[in-house]
């Protein structure tokens, strides 16, 4: 590796061919019973099925796959006995089959060279790929320890490569999903209940009377089960609030839309507090019985009228005593939605916590319609030696947030940094199934960091942007051509599924578990992949968990009975909350010991200077961040993202429907493409709002490239989290620009 600046190459000069599919989706609030039935039906007569669960999302819905006389996929559909999914996936599962088919795939492995002096990559066979991965990473550990070998990760892959990292002595690992997603609700829940969040969600949603959702965009987020149950729930007369600065999916299917000043969340809830603690409308038997801290809260919130949080939220204070009202009339059955998303103003700890003291306020957590407690079964682990300890990993890099659970992926990008205070050197890093220029915030720190590494690996099934940093590129198969780990996640009640390939995989593509193994093997720790096959791993998991493969693979699924007790609480008899006081803990000793404030308090957040707007991001409902906006099925259905602007600023400034316009933060940082104006009053004025996940910059990405404005190029501004490290990052403002900013300039 050279000492000259790591440049970004395109895949596309390779000019790496395929078929695209089509499919259905879902409608976002419901579809047709008999037409499912009636697809399910004529698909059963003529395919082979094959019993999979999804990777287009977090969510993993158990799945059949359909093959055809050919052996080609032409339909996924949901697995009726799935908690998962009831047996219907979304518009993502469904369009899962464009993964397969999407003839842009990375097809070989990719060496970088240097050709005429260009900077460029070259095809190269796997034994040549794995080879180089093996040398440098055995070089980077015996020169400076194991340890200075990073993984970034997320989804099945990144499963087996935590396992050979740590087999051969690293744990300096991290994932997006924690410090850019969801680790503050994670924070706040178990400071309060003592117990994480956790996917999916815990939120008995089919049985409440009452769900508030605050940023979070059920619907459009598209959380399969959860969509499903709001539905029904609103046709059996639950009241819907929504608290959102944009009138989101969710929204408009709400009693009550309180379009809310950004960044003054916490001060609406401490409101909400006041009413139902001075109105005498709490669940008092429950916090008596259940709860610590209630006189210290109560005199916090002493003086946070709904009338002191309207000037702050600009929610006017008959609406915030009504809402607080409703969520009152329907306790316990009432549901303060954690939301999954939650990395906004860099005091999302507490915005987290704020939002669990609620839940306990209403006494939601462990009673129907609220909260109920999850379960799940544990998969025994493949025997394997012991791993080695490491000399330092996450926890020593995270060390200055006390709370952090996880590894992350900022504080490790910047080991890569070289600087006399780096007590942690990272100086290679593997990149798994996250494309981290779409999903960590702050380019800069990011291009710096990649560019001091020694050396670098992605492994991805497409050639997305972070590829183009890459020393060697590695084609994973997708989650339809391979075996992976047995799924068992919590939910009402424990049940497994399983992964198996429905065909080969495409072109010269491989799964995660045999990359692993294969470098493994190279770097002398192959006693810890005792097997040939991972199916051999999945059949001795069965074994051990009373089934076998041969039955899985008739059903897919496998529900097991509770062991645990009931989902709700036992309110005849005590119950010990896993905190350090056994009670849910209002005024939190744990933080006030770490010099942190015990109970939540409104801070007062930057705003957008004159002729600036407030970013807002989120998720549609037929794509999953930026991984499927080159889907040939999905990018179909959506093929780029709009900027939402509201009609008293597109007054101001002249803009219409359609316009073609470019942004520039608060940091002259300005948008690489553009993207169309969508002039709407479903968002306030001061903000402006777009779906994450598009502007990509691979040429070789032949439906997303250049397709509206990747939101994280702009989001240099970065709040973090003191408590547990986690990214904020709504506190960026943009103004818009009409004329082009790069004329002369070559995208």
């Amino acid at each position: 590796m050279t000492t000259s600046r790591r440049k970004f190459i395109k895949i596309s000069a390779l000019g790496l061919g395929g078929v695209a599919a089509t499919t259905t989706a879902l409608n976002m609030f419901g579809a047709s019973t008999y037409l499912d039935e009636l697809v399910k039906e004529n698909v059963a007569k003529n395919f082979k099925r094959t019993a999979t669960y999804c990777e287009v999302c977090f969510w993993k819905c158990a799945a059949w796959t359909y093959t055809d006389e050919e052996g080609s996929i032409k339909k996924i559909i949901g697995n009726d006995n799935d908690p998962h999914c009831y047996g219907r996936l979304c518009p993502r599962g469904t369009g899962g089959v464009g993964m397969y088919n999407d003839e842009d795939r990375l097809k070989t492995p990719l060496i970088r060279t240097t050709v005429d002096g260009e900077e460029t990559f070259r095809e190269a066979s796997w034994e040549e790929a794995l080879d180089l991965i093996a040398s440098k990473f055995n070089g980077i550990k015996e020169e400076f320890g194991a340890e200075a070998l990073a993984l970034i990760k997320h989804g099945a892959p990144g499963k087996h490569l935590e396992h050979l990292y740590q087999a051969f002595g690293s744990d300096t690992i991290a994932e997006p999903a924690y410090a850019q997603c969801r680790g503050p609700r994670e924070t706040g829940f178990n400071l309060t209940f003592g117990s994480w969040v956790g996917s999916p969600e815990p939120t008995d949603i089919r049985d409440t009377k009452c769900l508030v959702l605050i940023g979070s965009h059920i619907g459009e987020n598209m959380h399969n089960s959860q969509v499903q149950e709001m539905s029904d729930a609103i046709d059996n007369g639950a009241t819907i609030i929504t608290v959102d600065p944009r009138l989101s999916t969710a929204a408009s299917k709400s009693k009550y839309w309180l379009a809310i000043k950004p960044a003054t969340d916490i001060a609406l809830m401490l409101s909400w507090m006041h009413v139902l603690i001075n109105e005498n409308i709490y669940d008092k038997e429950y916090i008596e019985k259940y709860a610590t801290g209630f006189n210290e809260l109560k005199d916090h919130v002493s003086t946070f009228s709904p009338e002191w949080a309207y000037g702050i939220t600009g929610i006017k204070p008959e609406e915030i005593r009504k809402t607080a009202r409703e969520m009152a009339d329907a306790a316990p059955a009432v549901i303060i939605h954690p939301g999954r998303h939650v990395v906004w103003y860099g005091d999302d700890s507490q915005r987290a916590r704020a939002m669990a003291i609620l839940n306990a306020l209403l006494g939601s957590w462990g009673r129907r319609g609220g909260f109920y407690f999850k379960e799940s079964i544990k998969v025994p682990e493949f025997p394997a030696p012991e791993y080695p300890h490491p000399k330092w990993g996450w926890k020593e890099i995270g060390a200055k947030y006390p709370l952090a659970q996880m590894g992350i992926t900022t504080e490790v990008m910047k080991c890569a940094i070289p600087s006399e205070d780096n007590k942690y050197p990272v100086k290679a890093l593997m990149v798994a199934g996250t494309n981290i220029t779409k999903s960590i915030p702050n380019k800069k720190l990011l291009e710096e960091a990649m560019d001091a590494l020694d050396f670098m690996v992605v492994v991805d099934t497409m050639p997305m942007d972070v590829t183009g940093y890459a020393d060697v590129v590695l084609p994973e198969c997708t989650y339809l051509e391979r075996y992976d780990e047995i799924r068992s996640a919590t939910n009402r009640e424990p049940s497994i599924a399983i992964r198996i390939p429905a065909v080969a995989p495409k072109y010269d593509s491989k799964p995660s578990w045999w990359i692993a193994k294969e470098i493994g093997e190279r770097m002398g720790v192959g006693a810890y992949f005792n097997y040939t096959d991972y199916k051999e791993v999945i059949e001795w998991q069965l074994k051990e968990l009373g089934t076998s493969l041969e039955e899985m693979e008739k059903i897919g699924v496998k529900n097991f009975p509770r062991k645990s007790g009931s989902m709700y609480l036992n309110e005849n008899g005590p119950y010990e909350f896993p905190t350090n006081s056994g009670k849910i803990e209002l005024y939190s000793n744990e933080l006030k010991n770490l010099g942190f404030d015990p109970l939540p308090k409104y801070t007062k957040h930057p705003e957008p200077q004159q002729g600036y707007y407030r970013l807002n991001y989120g998720r549609a409902p037929m794509h999953t961040f930026s991984r499927t906006a080159n889907n040939p099925n999905l990018n179909d259905l959506k093929d780029e993202n709009n900027l939402w602007v509201n009609p008293k600023v597109s007054r101001i400034l002249g803009l219409k429907s359609g316009q073609e316009v470019w942004l520039k933060n608060q940091d002259d940082i300005i948008s690489t493409f553009s993207i169309k104006v969508r002039v709407t009053e479903r968002v306030r004025w001061d903000s402006v709002y777009m779906v994450h996940g598009f502007g990509h910059q691979e040429k070789k990405l032949s439906r997303a490239f250049g397709k509206g404005i990747n939101d994280t190029e702009l989001i240099s501004s970065v709040a973090v989290d003191p408590i547990m490290g986690g990214t904020g990052m709504r506190g960026n403002f943009v103004t818009i620009l009409t004329e082009n900013p790069h004329k002369n300039t070559e995208i």
